[in-house]
C-alpha cells in the first residue's frame, strides 16, 4: 500500500483530482490514529483530522516527492493535532475566565488524557526553544519511521537525526518529570 500511496501522492501533487480523492480516503484512518495519540477526546480529534485532511488537500502541490508521502502526512497530522490542542487550550482559558464549568471535563480528569496533554505541552515548549528537534522526534516516536527514513525525509545526515532525537527525548523527559 505504501508504494501505491506514494504513486498517488505524486499524481495528486501534479494536479490529478481523482488521485487526491483516493489519497484522502486511504489516509483518513492513519490520520485518525496519529491525531488520537495527541487528542484523546473524540470530538477534538475529529476536528484535527478534518484540519489535516483539508491541509493535505490544499497543500498536496507542495509535496515534491523528495521524502516519503507518509512522512509528510505524519508531519501534517501532528501539526494539526498540536494546533487543535493550542486552540482548545486558548478557549479553555477564555471560558474559565468567564464561567466555571458545570460538568467535569473528562480531558482534565483522565490520567491518559492528562499525560497526552503534558506531552503536547512538552513538545510545545521544545518547539519554542529548539524547533529543529521536534520534527525528528515526532517522525520517530509518533510516526514510527526508521532513523534512515527520517534522515531522507529531512535531508540531514543519519548522525544528526540520532543526535536530535536524543536531545529531544532528553528535553521532553526533563519537562515531564519536572511536574
Amino acid at each position: 500500500m505504501n508504494e501505491e500511496l506514494e504513486q498517488l501522492a505524486v499524481r495528486a501533487s501534479a494536479g490529478d483530482e481523482a488521485a487526491l480523492a483516493e489519497i484522502l480516503q486511504l489516509i483518513r484512518p492513519q490520520v485518525q490514529r496519529r491525531v488520537a495519540k495527541f487528542l484523546p477526546h473524540r470530538e477534538d480529534a475529529e476536528e484535527a483530522v478534518q484540519d489535516a485532511l483539508m491541509t493535505v488537500a490544499t497543500k498536496i502541490h507542495t509535496f515534491k516527492g523528495s521524502g516519503t508521502f507518509a512522512g509528510w502526512m505524519t508531519v501534517v497530522a501532528t501539526n494539526c493535532a498540536r494546533q487543535t490542542y493550542r486552540s482548545l487550550k486558548r478557549r479553555s482559558v477564555e471560558q474559565s475566565a468567564e464561567v466555571l464549568p458545570e460538568a467535569v471535563d473528562p480531558r482534565t480528569t483522565s490520567v491518559i488524557a492528562g499525560s497526552r496533554l503534558d506531552l503536547l505541552e512538552a513538545l510545545e515548549s521544545l518547539e519554542a526553544h529548539h524547533p529543529q528537534l521536534v520534527q525528528p522526534l515526532v517522525l520517530r516516536d509518533l510516526g514510527a519511521m526508521t532513523y534512515a527514513e527520517i534522515a531522507t525525509e529531512l535531508s540531514v545526515p543519519l548522525g544528526t537525526v540520532k543526535a536530535r532525537i536524543h536531545q529531544a527525548r532528553k528535553a521532553v523527559a526533563e519537562r515531564l518529570t519536572a511536574r
